[in-house]
């Protein structure tokens, strides 16, 4: 039963976990069956245990679904370092974040946790705020009423803007 399990334990979503565990339980008594004695007495001859479980086509098989995990793990991180996927994202509009330049205007589609500012012209009906300064000193400040824009670039890379409601 066991390279039945082998062959057909995988293929449902819950299986993946339960198969393992089966497999796992039925080394104990396996180990306790091989220690027996041959049978002796009785009328009928001892059946034929068979063939050893990693000779059988069945407990083989099993390969076939570790290689498929194999294959789409290693297909979905190389996928992802091409894609880009490897880089640290912070948020909404990480790639497409804007460089603020002192004098711009710009509207958030976020929120103020989740900042997604974008460009925008300073006569549009969207224009939200204006950026007043960077902040390029740590422990610099924005001014009274000014908001704080913090932009994440990059690995490691912040940038930290002073913006001034228009409205």
């Amino acid at each position: 039963m066991s390279a039945k399990t082998l062959w057909q334990g995988w293929w449902g979503p819950l299986s993946l976990v339960i198969t393992p565990i089966t497999l796992l339980m039925n080394l104990g008594p396996a180990a306790g069956f091989r220690q027996l004695t041959s049978p002796v007495g009785g009328f009928r001859p001892p059946l034929d245990p068979g063939k050893p479980l990693l000779r059988r086509p069945e407990a083989l098989l099993f390969l076939v679904p570790m290689l498929v995990v194999v294959v789409a793990i290693s297909g979905l991180i190389v996928l992802g370092m091409v894609t880009g996927g490897g880089r640290s994202n912070s948020g909404p509009g990480f790639e497409t974040a804007p460089t603020l330049a002192v004098g711009a205007c710009v509207h958030n589609d976020g929120d103020w946790h989740h900042q997604d500012l974008r460009v925008t012209d300073c006569g549009a009906p969207d224009a939200r705020y204006q950026v007043t300064r960077r902040l390029e000193k740590p422990g610099a400040t924005c001014s009274r009423g000014e908001l704080y824009a913090d932009l994440k670039y990059g690995p490691g890379g912040t940038t930290v803007s002073c913006l001034k409601p228009l409205h």
